[in-house]
C-alpha cells in the first residue's frame, strides 16, 4: 500500500490582516472527514493527498484531526483526493463536485485491510508531529529507545523537552510545567517520581502546549504537556502481553485487554515488577569564613515493587450520548539505602574528623484515581458537544527511616535518628466543557473548573539518647495545605480558508491556607486574576504556512515550595519551603513557520517569556550546612528561537532534529545581594532511525545541554546516547527489542556555587542502563511493551 506522508499545519503568530495579500490564482477548498466503516468511529491521523491525475504526482497532502476531519487547498483543476491509514484499504476519490472553488467530499469510509492486518499487527511506527493552531502533537509510536522506558523518560526524547536525572521537567530551557494525563491533572503527575506508573506501552501520544488557550487551567508558567493514554476502541477483544528485564534490575509483566461491543467498551491494563535505580553522589562545601572544607562521597538507591491496574468502561447509551467510568490503582514498596562518606578538612586542609552515614528507608505509597465522564454529541454539527465529569484522586506515603552515624576519626561524631512521615493528598475535580460551532467559519468554546485540593505532611524526628528515642521537637511539625481554584473561561474561532484567529480569556479565583499544626502558624491567601489568550494563523501557500500566539500564565507555589520543615536524609544539604511564598506570572508569545520543501518539513519558531515574581532556590550556609530555600526574586526575561525538522534522505535512514536556544535576563534582589546577569543556554537532540535487512529496526538519539548559569550557580554542559534495536518474529505478531540509554554513562548533573562566604560542589550520576523487552499482539490489538519503567 502506498502511504503518502506530507505533514500539514498552521504556524504562527503575525495577525493575518498585516499580510494584506493574496494569491493571484483561485485555490480550491476541499474538506470531508474520515471515518472507520464498521464502528463509525473517526480516524484521526490517517493521510489525505491531493495527486495530480496526469502524473499521479501527490501535490500536497494533510493528516486529519481528532475527528477525523481534513480541509485542503490546491491550485490545480486536474486531480484527484487519495486517503490512506495503516491497515485499512486505501480509497481514491475521482468524481466530485466543484461548486464556488470548494468540494465537500463529506464523510468517507475507510475499511479494514484483513490482509495487511495480519502482517502489521505489531509494527514499528514511526514518530509523526502535527502542527495544530495551538499546540504540537508528538505521536511517539514504538520509537524502540523507549523500551523499557517511563513516561519521564518518553518525555526526555520529545523536542522542546527536557528532564535532568532529578526528574525535573523543562519546556523551552524553562521548569514550571503543567503535565496532564487525557487532559486532566493526574495524582500520577503531582512529582516526578509518579511518572514512572505511566510506561511508554501506554502512551499514544504527547501534546506540548507552549502557549495554552484560555480553555487550559492557567497553571505552568512554561506550559502544558498532555499525555494521552492509549484506549483501543474496536470491536471484539484486543490485548497484548508483554516482559522485560533489564540492568540494574528492571523486571516486568504488563497486560493489556479490550473488549468492544455495540453498548460497551471495557479495558484494563495491568503491571507488576520491581526496579532499582542506584545514583552516586559527591558533594563539596567550603566555609570561607571559618576556612573549613566538608567532603560527601556517597551512594543511594530506590529499590521498587510496584503494581497498577486501570479498569473503566464506556457505556454508549445511544449514537449522541455517551459515559465514561474508570479508574486506576498503583501500589509502590520501597526499600531507600544510602551510604555516606564524610570528611571534614580544617583551615591548614588537615583531616579534622571522618565519618560515616548510614541509612535504611522503607516506604509504602497507594496512589487511587477515579473519574465518572459523560459526553454529548448534538445532531446538528459534528464538533457541537458538551463534556461533564468529576474526578477524584487520592495519594499517601507511609515512610520510616533509621540513620546511623559512625566515627572513624576525629570527633565524636556517633548518632541516631529515625524519622516518620505520613504523608496524604486528596483532589477532587469538576469540570464542564460546551463548544458550539455556529457554521463553517464560527465557533464557540466555554466552560468551568472547580479543584479542591487537601493536603496533610505528618513529620516527626526521633533523636537517640541515653538508650531511647525521644521526639526532636524542633525538626517535627505537622504541615496542613488547602488550595481550592475556580476557573471560568470562553474562547471563539474564526477560520476562513487561509486564516483563522482563536481568542480567548479566563478567570481564575484562588484560595491557599497553609498551617503548621505544633507551633500554631498559618498564613491565608486568595487572588483574582484574568488570563487572556490569542492565537491566529496564516496559509501563505501549500508548502509556508504562519502561526502566532500569546498567553498569560500562573504558576502556584506547591506543597514542597511552602513546607519550612526539612528531611534529614542529608543533614549538610538540606532544602526547605517557604510559606510566604507569591505565585509567578508570566507573558508568553511566540511566532512559528512551517516550510515543506520536497517531501521534508523544517520549523521554525521565535518566542518571549516575560516573568514576574520569579521563584528562585536561594542557597545560604553556615559551619558548612547549605540550606536551600525558594523565594520571589525579582524578573525573567527570556528570547529564544526553535527548530525542528525530519529529514530522510533514503527510505532506510531518517533523521529528526530538535534545537533550542534562548538568551535570558534576570532582574533582582534578595536581602542586600542584587542578583542581576544575563545568560544564554542551548540544547539539541537528534534522532536517526535505519531499516535493516531482516526486519531489523535501529535507531540511534543523541542529546547535549549547554552549560548554564543559574541565580548562584553555574551548571555544566552534558552529552549522552541512547541506542535500540528491534526484530519482529512469530509472523509478525511478536516484536523483540533492546535499549541502551545512556551508552556512555556520560548523563548527569554538576553544579558550581561560589558566594562570598561558601562555595559548594555537587556531582549527581546514575549511569547506563540496558533493557530487554519482548511482547506480542492479539485480537487486533498490538504489542504493548510493557515496561517497568522509571521512577526518580
Amino acid at each position: 500500500m502506498n502511504h503518502i506522508k506530507t505533514y500539514f499545519t498552521a504556524f504562527i503568530w503575525i495577525l493575518p490582516l498585516l499580510f494584506g495579500f493574496t494569491g493571484a490564482a483561485q485555490n480550491i477548498e476541499i474538506k470531508g472527514q474520515v471515518v472507520e466503516e464498521n464502528s463509525k468511529q473517526p480516524l484521526a491521523f490517517a493521510t489525505v493527498a491531493i495527486v495530480e491525475k496526469t502524473t499521479n504526482k501527490a501535490l500536497s497532502g494533510s493528516i486529519t484531526d481528532d475527528n477525523g476531519h481534513f480541509n485542503l487547498e490546491t491550485e490545480s483543476t486536474n486531480f484527484y483526493v487519495q486517503v490512506s491509514y495503516m491497515g485499512f484499504i486505501t480509497k481514491s476519490i475521482k468524481t466530485f463536485e466543484v461548486k464556488k472553488n470548494k468540494v465537500d467530499l463529506d464523510v468517507i469510509l475507510l475499511t479494514e485491510d484483513a490482509e495487511q492486518l495480519n502482517e502489521v499487527l505489531v509494527r514499528a511506527e514511526v514518530s509523526r508531529n502535527e502542527f495544530k493552531l495551538d499546540k504540537r502533537v508528538f505521536n511517539v509510536g514504538r520509537d524502540i529507545s523507549n523500551t523499557g522506558a517511563s513516561a519521564l523518560e518518553v518525555l526526555g526524547n520529545v523536542p522542546s523537552v527536557s528532564v535532568n536525572i532529578d526528574g525535573d521537567i523543562s519546556l523551552r530551557g524553562s521548569q514550571g510545567v503543567q503535565v496532564l494525563i487525557n487532559g486532566k491533572p493526574s495524582i500520577l503527575t503531582e512529582d516526578s517520581g509518579s511518572l514512572g506508573s505511566i510506561t511508554s506501552d501506554m502512551i499514544e501520544k504527547i501534546e506540548v502546549i507552549t502557549n495554552p488557550s484560555a480553555k487550559y487551567e492557567a497553571e505552568g508558567t512554561s506550559g502544558i504537556i498532555n499525555i494521552i493514554i492509549k484506549k483501543e476502541e474496536r470491536k471484539g477483544v484486543n490485548g497484548s502481553v508483554s516482559l522485560n528485564a533489564g540492568v540494574p534490575d528492571n523486571n516486568s509483566v504488563g497486560v493489556s485487554l479490550n473488549k468492544r461491543s455495540e453498548k460497551f467498551n471495557l479495558f484494563t491494563q495491568m503491571g507488576l515488577g520491581r526496579r532499582s535505580r542506584p545514583q552516586d553522589n559527591e558533594y563539596i562545601n567550603e566555609d570561607l569564613i571559618n576556612n573549613t572544607t566538608l567532603y560527601n562521597i556517597g551512594e543511594e538507591y530506590r529499590n521498587e515493587k510496584f503494581y497498577t491496574i486501570t479498569l473503566g468502561t464506556d457505556y454508549y447509551l445511544n449514537d449522541n450520548n455517551v459515559f465514561t467510568l474508570s479508574g486506576n490503582y498503583a501500589f509502590e514498596d520501597e526499600d531507600q539505602p544510602s551510604d555516606n562518606n564524610y570528611q571534614l578538612f580544617d583551615v591548614n586542609d588537615n583531616l579534622d574528623s571522618e565519618w560515616t552515614r548510614s541509612e535504611t528507608t522503607e516506604a509504602s505509597n497507594p496512589k487511587w484515581q477515579y473519574e465518572l465522564q459523560y459526553k454529548r454529541d448534538f445532531e446538528d454539527h459534528e464538533d457541537h458537544d458538551l463534556l461533564i465529569s468529576a474526578t477524584g484522586r487520592s495519594f499517601s506515603k507511609d515512610q520510616n527511616s533509621t540513620f546511623h552515624d559512625e566515627t572513624i576519626s576525629g570527633d565524636d561524631r556517633d548518632a541516631s535518628q529515625k524519622t516518620r512521615t505520613d504523608f496524604g493528598e486528596n483532589t477532587y475535580t469538576f469540570k464542564i466543557d460546551y463548544t458550539k460551532p455556529f457554521s463553517e467559519k464560527w465557533s464557540m468554546e466555554t466552560g468551568a473548573q472547580y479543584v479542591i485540593n487537601d493536603v496533610s505532611n505528618d513529620y516527626e524526628v526521633q533523636d537517640l539518647i541515653n538508650g531511647n528515642y525521644e521526639t526532636n521537637v524542633g525538626l517535627t511539625n505537622i504541615f496542613e495545605f488547602d488550595q481550592n481554584v475556580l476557573g471560568v473561561y470562553a474562547t471563539g474561532a474564526f477560520k476562513d480558508g487561509k486564516w483563522g484567529i482563536k481568542p480567548g480569556l479566563r478567570y481564575e479565583y484562588t484560595q491557599v491556607d497553609t498551617y503548621l499544626v505544633d507551633t500554631d502558624e498559618d498564613n491565608s491567601q486568595d487572588y483574582s486574576n484574568l488570563f487572556p489568550s490569542i492565537h491566529t494563523s496564516y496559509k501563505v501557500s501549500d508548502a509556508i504556512s504562519l502561526q502566532a500566539g500569546y498567553s498569560n500564565r500562573i504558576y502556584r507555589p506547591r506543597l514542597w515550595d511552602l513546607n519550612p520543615f526539612f528531611n534529614i536524609r542529608n543533614n549538610f544539604n538540606i532544602r526547605q519551603g517557604n510559606p510566604d511564598l507569591q505565585p509567578e506570572f508570566t507573558d508568553s508569545y511566540e511566532i512559528t513557520s512551517i516550510f515543506d520543501v520536497g517531501g521534508t518539513s523544517l520549523n521554525f519558531g521565535l518566542f518571549h517569556r516575560y516573568t514576574t515574581e520569579v521563584i528562585e532556590r536561594v542557597q545560604t550556609s553556615v559551619d558548612n550546612v547549605i540550606v536551600t530555600r525558594p523565594e520571589n526574586i525579582g524578573t525573567n526575561s527570556t528570547v529564544g528561537i526553535e527548530f525542528n525538522t525530519k529529514y530522510t534522505p533514503v527510505n532506510w535512514l531518517s533523521f529528526n532534529v530538535d534545537f533550542n536556544y534562548n538568551h535570558f535576563v534576570r532582574e533582582g534582589s534578595y536581602e542586600s545581594t542584587v542578583f542581576d546577569f544575563k545568560g544564554n543556554q542551548w540544547n539539541y537532540k537528534i534522532l536517526a532511525k535505519f531499516k535493516l535487512p531482516a526486519d531489523i529496526d535501529f535507531e540511534a538519539t543523541s542529546n547535549y545541554n549547554s552549560a548554564y548559569r543559574t541565580l548562584q550557580s553555574e551548571v555544566s554542559a552534558i552529552a549522552f546516547l541512547d541506542l535500540g534495536v528491534r526484530k519482529k518474529i512469530l509472523k509478525g505478531k511478536g516484536v523483540v527489542s533492546m535499549s541502551v540509554r545512556d551508552l556512555f554513562a556520560s548523563r548527569y548533573n554538576e553544579a558550581v556555587t561560589i558566594q562570598d562566604d561558601f562555595e559548594a560542589y555537587s556531582h549527581r550520576q546514575r549511569g547506563r542502563f540496558v533493557t530487554f523487552g519482548f511482547s506480542y499482539g492479539f485480537g487486533k490489538g498490538d504489542a504493548m511493551e510493557y515496561s517497568g519503567g522509571r521512577r526518580r
